[in-house]
């Protein structure tokens, strides 16, 4: 893959605007270069942030997205505008967790994909939302997501 090849990506490289909803980022790809070898992307996001949709008040999660690429990876810088894109966006913690699965999925089309999505409690409770898309190649090494579950204080 040559530089040249990437000349159709329009926020890597250069300055770029948080876009104002998910609806409005642009996600972009980029071809896989070990498109013939299974193997493991993770993206971990621990300060997502997005709106609750009744009150306004900001919902905080720590986001891990797993995913085994088949013919086209997710450019990272673009999928951090996206996720950025949440901060002033209203959804509920399921709505915010699926729906970025569902982008992702739709973009590249993987072999799989996982989504943890580890929200911050507000009124208590901390909701914890995960999907996936199937079963994982039975060949690969998925490691866990370590992320722990919300203990409180102390």
């Amino acid at each position: 893959m040559s530089p040249t090849d990437y000349n159709d990506l329009g926020q890597l490289g250069s300055a770029t605007n948080l876009p104002a909803s998910p609806e409005e980022a642009k996600l972009e790809k980029v071809a896989n270069p070990q498109a013939e070898t299974p193997y493991l992307i993770r993206f971990t996001c621990p300060e997502f942030t997005s709106l609750c949709p009744v009150t306004g008040q900001p919902d905080f999660a720590h986001i891990v997205i797993d995913y085994v690429p088949s013919a086209e990876i997710v450019e990272s810088k673009s999928l951090k505008l996206y996720l950025g894109s949440f901060r002033n966006h209203g959804a509920f913690h399921e709505d915010c967790t699926v729906s970025i699965a569902n982008r992702i999925v739709e973009e590249i089309k993987p072999v799989w994909l996982r989504i943890g999505g580890y929200w911050y409690p507000r009124g208590g409770i901390p909701i914890d939302v995960f999907y996936q898309t199937g079963e994982p190649p039975k060949e690969l090494w998925i490691p866990d997501q370590d992320v722990p579950g919300y203990r409180g204080r102390g």
